[in-house]
């Protein structure tokens, strides 16, 4: 059997779709694309006649073609393909993909061939594509066959896309009968994963199940030339999901119109749950201020930065700059939220993203979205919850977490199988970077370096999503949340027993945290009759930044998050590492400083600055703000848990760094969410180019090289209390960081010979950061290896888990 994968693709290719930008963001380093709509269950359809021409021998081979490509319209472009080459057999969906026998003389088969390989539906992924030679038998014509089940599950679920443009120009057009219905598709776009129940991706296995087609959708849906043949999510007004409103306590509203009442509320600054594809959002229109405001009330949201959607690509103009890159991912067929710097004369609410230069913006992806934005410049949406809460999905469930939130439902009767977030993304260094993987992108495969055993990876404590491989190939679920919620923990492992389903996994190996009290941790211990494998924290991002880029062999890590359990016990969170999967030895790391009050000290950033502050100056502390506005009694105190180690973890955490230097400079000195210190002190980088930069030391302990910072926070705060400007304070101090990795890296290229450097951790979500980092490795001859598809925050740690434990134990 020959075995003739696809070409490789490069990352984030953006390309030129029928009439629209889309961006391929996902299938690792092989053919990359989204989903489009589905084909069909257990039918046979027509096919024409093939037409002898001269008498050649005929041939026929057995085609197995694995991937997205199940629910992209791919059983309909294989029988059209085989009917304008007069070629014989059929097409079946079976669990591993799509399985297909053709028979034809020898030029038609080789040009049939070529086209499944190169010309398939857009946004199909092809990971596998085998061919058989077998003996040939009498074939009348070409007919696509009912799908088959097998024990083995392989056939990859499509995620869920935005409106394709076919559907948005019906959806618009008053003579067309689906005119102004919210739930409008075709082969090409709408839902997948989420309405997904099992395999293969036929109707009676999503949550479209229930509405049977009327004569005109089963009509399309049974012909071949039609663009809904085999759409499994078809309907249309007469028989498909309707929409419905009802007001905050749950009560159905009758009578009017919902989409037009709803859009009244709007416009009246009351705050509504919108039903999505993936989980409900919370709505209200971004310029009115005392909605927004109320809303931050009502989520208990009091600062972290609201999402936003605008209309179009030309609706963005008034807000945000955006470019061609930009605007691409923003446009592309997984709609993410993309991170765009705001213009200063935006008419929105200050309070939709206080203290933050971006806008988190997102194009509507729904028809239901595109019919609400014909009258708002932009809406808030945020997600559906409280705060730390997972996103509401089912409709029971929404009406009463959110009835003290909402002021009205819009919502409809299709099901949402699969809770999903939307994902967010930005542009770092000329190519996009996820920085959350979900809705529009999951759950596509990332192609692994090499096959593996399968592996479970239950992923972090913060920003969990958990993976399974298979083969080559690994899976990374949709965003889950913070595993200190126990509606998150439920959450997590519902995701993993759909995972598990959909892809006919029952994985023995299990990859966790080092942490011994990680929920991840005591959910695998849990677990009987499988092999575990725990995975150090840093480790697991260096894997997973090599295993998205294909890396083998070892490489200088550098990693620098917030918190992550290490091998000796302390918190690490600064780190350079040598290694590769199988193992890792630790380089270097920042010098540890004692956390006061433990993880009060991630929520009050000043207990940082006192510890750094402490360690630099010792008893005579300068007369900062901070240490100035602390009661003498309370600085005692703290002095006393930074110099005697009570309730003071030792860390030698970048991201404490960071809470530090923000406090310091009297950005934050407590924090409303996560990374909302480090996050300011980038933001305050001024618009000037700035080359400054302070003192550090490196000094060599154990064999290993300490960043000393206390040069560097004496010489920052000299410059403060002479008056210098926190937007040159803030850059010099990002230099300082870059200029230290650049002299770690060196020294460790001398010492081992390595010359690749792979950069992770949530400190490379910082902009300025990474791009400084980068320019210096490059410019000194290194190959840098960074995140794209896969989040460089916690993210992704799930994958390298995944790997690391594959290694291990391959």
């Amino acid at each position: 059997m020959a075995r003739s994968p696809p070409g490789p693709l490069p990352r984030f290719q953006p390309s030129l779709g029928t009439g629209h930008f889309f961006m391929h963001l996902g299938a690792g380093r092989s053919r990359e694309g989204g989903s489009v709509a589905s084909e069909g269950p257990a039918v046979v359809k027509r096919c024409l006649p093939l037409q002898p021409q001269k008498a050649e021998p005929l041939q026929r081979k057995r085609i197995h073609i694995e991937g997205i490509v199940q629910g992209v319209g791919f059983r309909p472009f294989v029988l059209q393909t085989a009917e304008r080459l007069g070629v014989c057999g059929w097409v079946l969906n079976d669990s591993r993909g799509v399985l297909i026998e053709a028979a034809g003389e020898a030029k038609a088969l080789e040009g049939f061939l070529h086209i499944l390989r190169d010309e398939a539906p857009p946004l199909s992924s092809i990971s596998s594509f085998s061919v058989e030679e077998i003996a040939p038998v009498g074939d009348a014509g070409f007919v696509i066959r009912p799908s088959e089940g097998e024990s083995e599950k392989k056939a990859q679920i499509s995620p869920d896309t935005w409106v394709c443009p076919d559907c948005l120009g019906e959806l618009f057009d008053p003579s067309d009968r689906r005119y102004r219905y919210p739930f409008i598709n075709c082969t090409n776009c709408g839902p997948r994963y989420t309405i997904v129940t099992a395999v293969p991706y036929d109707r009676p296995h999503t949550t479209m199940a229930p509405f049977a087609m009327c004569s005109d959708c089963g009509a399309e849906y049974n012909d071949p030339a039609s663009r809904r043949f085999h759409a499994q999510p078809i309907a249309c007004p007469a028989c498909g999901p309707k929409l419905a409103l009802h007001d905050g306590s749950g009560p159905l509203l009758a009578g009017a119109d919902p989409l037009a009442e709803a859009v009244s509320l709007l416009r009246q600054g009351k705050i509504g749950a919108i039903k999505g594809l993936g989980g409900y959002h919370l709505a209200v229109d971004a310029a009115n201020d005392e909605a927004v405001r109320e809303l931050r009330r009502r989520k208990a949201r009091d600062e972290k930065p609201f999402a936003l959607m605008v209309p179009s690509l030309a609706g963005l103009a008034p807000l945000v700059v955006a470019d061609d890159l930009e605007q691409r991912l923003l446009a592309g067929v997984e709609r993410p939220i993309v991170l765009l710097r705001k213009k200063p004369e935006s008419a929105l609410s200050p309070q939709v993203a206080p203290n933050n230069r971006y806008f988190g913006v997102m194009l509507p992806y729904t028809p239901l979205h595109y019919l609400l934005m014909e009258h708002f410049g932009a809406l808030v949406m945020t997600s559906g919850n409280l705060s730390d809460e997972p996103i509401a999905f089912e409709d029971k469930e929404a009406r009463n977490r959110l009835s003290g939130i909402a002021d009205f439902h819009l919502g409809h009767d299709r099901d949402i199988h699969t809770r999903t977030d939307d994902s967010i993304a930005r542009v770092m260094a000329g190519k996009a970077l996820l920085l959350r993987r979900s809705r529009g992108y999951v759950p596509r495969g990332v192609l692994l370096p090499e096959s593996q055993p399968t592996v479970l990876a239950v992923g972090a404590e913060l920003k969990n999503t958990v993976c399974l491989t298979q083969d080559d190939r690994a899976f990374l679920s949709q965003h889950i949340g913070d595993l200190k919620n126990s509606e998150v923990c439920a959450s997590f492992e519902k995701t993993i027993d759909h995972l598990k389903g959909i892809f006919g996994l029952n994985p023995t190996i299990v990859a966790h945290d080092l942490h011994p009290d990680s929920h991840g941790t005591r959910y695998a211990e849990s677990l009987s009759g499988v092999t575990r494998v725990a995975v150090q924290h840093h480790h697991a991002h260096l894997a997973s930044c090599m295993a998205e880029n294909g890396a083998g062999g070892e490489v200088i890590g550098v990693i620098f998050d917030g918190l992550g359990y290490g091998a000796d016990g302390h918190i690490w969170g600064g780190e350079f590492l040598v290694g590769g999967y199988s193992r890792y030895r630790r380089a270097g790391h920042f010098a540890y400083i004692p956390m006061p009050g433990g993880d009060a000290a991630t929520r009050e950033p000043f207990r940082m600055a006192l510890s750094f502050l402490i360690r630099a100056f010792g008893e005579e502390l300068p007369p900062l703000p901070l240490v100035t506005a602390l009661p003498e009694k309370e600085l005692r105190l703290y002095r006393k848990m930074i110099e005697r180690g009570i309730n003071a973890p030792l860390t030698s955490s970048c991201g404490r760094l960071f809470d530090a230097v923000a406090a310091l400079s009297g950005l934050r000195q407590r924090v409303s969410y996560e990374g909302q210190a480090a996050l300011e002190l980038e933001m305050a980088i001024g618009e000037e180019r700035e080359e400054g930069s302070y003192p550090f030391a490196l000094e060599e302990e154990a064999g290993m090289l300490i960043f000393e910072p206390a040069p560097l926070i004496r010489a920052l705060v000299g410059e403060l209390l002479q008056g210098e400007a926190v937007s040159r304070v803030s850059a010099r101090f990002h230099n300082t960081l870059a200029r230290m990795v650049l002299e770690v890296c060196l020294r460790l290229q001398k010492e081992t010979g390595l010359d690749r450097v792979a950069l992770s951790g949530g400190v490379f979500q910082n902009r300025y950061l990474t791009e400084r980092v980068l320019s210096l490795l490059s410019g000194a001859g290194f190959g840098v290896l960074t995140h794209s598809l896969v989040p460089p925050n916690d993210g992704g740690l799930a994958l390298g888990q995944a790997v690391v434990a594959g290694s291990s134990t391959g």
